[in-house]
């Protein structure tokens, strides 16, 4: 969170902003860790969704915002090494009592950039992923791109292999903002990617973009905006800038070499984005969640099962997963995490059993993201009132005009919904607020 300063401006501050799960990763610990094979061994809950996510982690460059596990120094032989521990622990899960005989619902291809990988990597990935799980019945298969590592036959393979929603990183058209954020691709790479993935066929293409990147202006985030409509993607994703403390903008910062975040301020990030989201619904365009606009019928799968509590499996190093009520998260050493893999271990670093009660609030806190939540769901789930459970915190942001309460729906302001992310540890256990969040 960010407090405003007494000129009433709201700088971005180096943090995080970005509320992910529940509760802070900064709780998880190696201690917890045994509470994943115990969750393992137990039969499935009825009617839970599964799914699978897959870390590639992979870059030509580190991005000067990134704040992910990336790697932009790994050669052919550590690449396939790598992607051989991704089967080898795969194959450490998928006869445990938890997964045996379950089939995807939804399998999403992270990073870093799954792109980099080759043609041949990724139709030889797929392949041994599905002999060792098979993926009958799977609805999304998600896939992250960066326009410069997209060629037509790359691309053509993608949907050959059953990627439902390809999700094209452009953050920014404008080369000078593009160069000075350290992004990989160029800007008169991205007309060509998006005409090999429109003639492709994907049933839904996603792009993001960035508010307040370095160099940001007003005249330039109105023409990313109309550049966005003009491609007419079935979904697009707005980010709002935040500086964690492992980017690259964050050590410059630390040595001294910026007096302060070279980013715009909150207010300015969350206009921003709202004329996003406006520009967006002339077009047909629904907002759907703080980040999201869409075309009906596109959809987020992944994102909206694991908000309901999905168990997920996570692969590959750092990644995080969910399983029968225990966060998990593996090794964010590659030598460390590919080692143990190879070792016969299950490459776990640190994990939480959620209480009852820290399962509610997850689910509450998530949903909310998408703007509106049913407490109907909440009382047949969990046996709670939401709207007496968190009545407190509630009163303050529907007396502050950021959300409207009613007992058949809790629902976001349009403004509540661009800082939603600042309203959230409200409802945290005391225990979990203002402590570190990673």
């Amino acid at each position: 969170m960010t407090a405003q300063d007494a000129d009433g401006a709201d700088p971005t501050t180096v943090g995080n902003y970005f509320v992910s799960n529940y509760p802070p990763f900064s709780f998880w610990g190696a201690e917890d860790v045994p509470s994943v094979t115990k969750a393992l061994e137990r039969d499935p809950a009825r009617d839970v969704p599964f799914g699978i996510y897959v870390h590639l982690p992979f870059c030509r460059k580190r991005c000067d915002f990134c704040y992910f596990k990336v790697y932009t120094d790994k050669n052919a032989g550590q690449i396939r090494r790598y992607l051989d521990a991704l089967l080898l622990e795969l194959e450490a899960y998928a006869d445990a009592p938890l997964l045996r005989g379950r089939h995807p619902q939804f399998v999403y291809f992270g990073g870093g950039t799954p792109s980099y990988l080759s043609s041949q990597q990724l139709e030889a990935l797929f392949a041994c992923l599905q002999e060792r799980m098979p993926w009958q019945g799977v609805e999304e298969v998600a896939f992250e791109c960066e326009p410069g590592t997209l060629q037509e036959g790359k691309v053509r393979l993608l949907r050959e292999l059953g990627v439902t929603r390809l999700s094209l990183g452009i953050e920014n058209f404008d080369a000078d903002v593009l160069e000075l954020n350290n992004r990989a691709h160029r800007a008169v790479e991205i007309d060509r990617a998006w005409t090999l993935i429109r003639a492709a066929g994907f049933p839904q293409v996603n792009v993001d973009l960035i508010a307040g990147m370095v160099g940001e202006t007003e005249e330039n985030w109105a023409r990313c905006v109309e550049r966005v409509v003009e491609l007419a993607p079935e979904s697009v994703t707005l980010y709002q800038m935040e500086v964690p403390y492992n980017t690259t903008i964050y050590q410059d910062m630390k040595e001294g070499q910026l007096d302060s975040a070279p980013v715009a301020d909150w207010p300015t990030k969350r206009r921003w984005v709202e004329e996003g989201f406006a520009r967006l619904e002339r077009e047909g365009y629904v907002v759907g969640s703080a980040y999201t606009a869409y075309r009906p019928p596109a959809r987020f799968l992944y994102r909206d099962a694991l908000w309901q509590g999905a168990d997920m499996l996570g692969l590959g190093v750092s990644s995080f997963g969910h399983l029968a009520g225990v966060h998990y998260q593996n090794e964010g050493s590659f030598d460390t995490y590919v080692e143990r893999v190879e070792g016969g271990e299950r490459p776990i670093h640190r994990a939480l059993e959620l209480t009852a009660e820290e399962r509610l609030i997850r689910e509450f806190i998530l949903q909310i993201k998408l703007g509106h939540l049913d407490p109907a769901y909440f009382l047949e789930k969990f046996g709670v009132q939401v709207t007496e459970r968190f009545a407190e915190p509630l009163r303050l942001h529907q007396a502050a005009g950021l959300l409207e309460v009613a007992p058949d729906a809790i629902r976001a302001t349009r403004a509540g919904l661009l800082q939603i992310d600042r309203l959230l540890p409200d409802f945290f256990l005391e225990r979990h607020r203002n402590a570190r969040y990673a």
